[in-house]
């Protein structure tokens, strides 16, 4: 029904920015929301942000407060996490996830996931 594919992961030093991509492809709704989550090894996943497709409206984890935004652009189906000043530990498997109707209970649908590496 819905597929995501995350891009835009890579080696990067700390201070350094970069931005990954969620390319949606399927059925979404006005009320739809869009969640970026990490995974660290051996860590629990993490959530990092979220957008809402209509409004746009945000919210973030304190961890990245400040240092990343997310965004999207609606004729494009994509949504982008901005990442700055990175940290040794913002590294982690980066995985968007929809939350199809919107309900902040759950997300439907994942990426596969793009590693991002924060050397110090």
């Amino acid at each position: 029904q819905v597929q995501l594919v995350e891009s835009g992961g890579g080696l990067v030093q700390a201070g350094d920015s970069l931005r990954l991509s969620c390319a949606a492809s399927g059925r979404r709704f006005i009320t739809s929301a869009m969640g970026w989550f990490r995974q660290a090894p051996g860590k629990e996943r993490e959530f990092v942000a979220r957008i809402r497709w209509s409004g746009g409206s945000t919210e973030f984890a304190d961890s990245v407060k400040g240092r990343f935004t997310v965004s999207r652009d609606n004729a494009k189906n994509t949504v982008y996490l901005q990442m700055n000043s990175l940290k040794p530990e913002d590294t982690a498997v980066y995985y968007c996830a929809l939350d199809q109707f919107g309900t902040g209970r759950g997300y439907d649908y994942w990426g596969q996931g793009t590693q991002v590496t924060v050397s110090s």
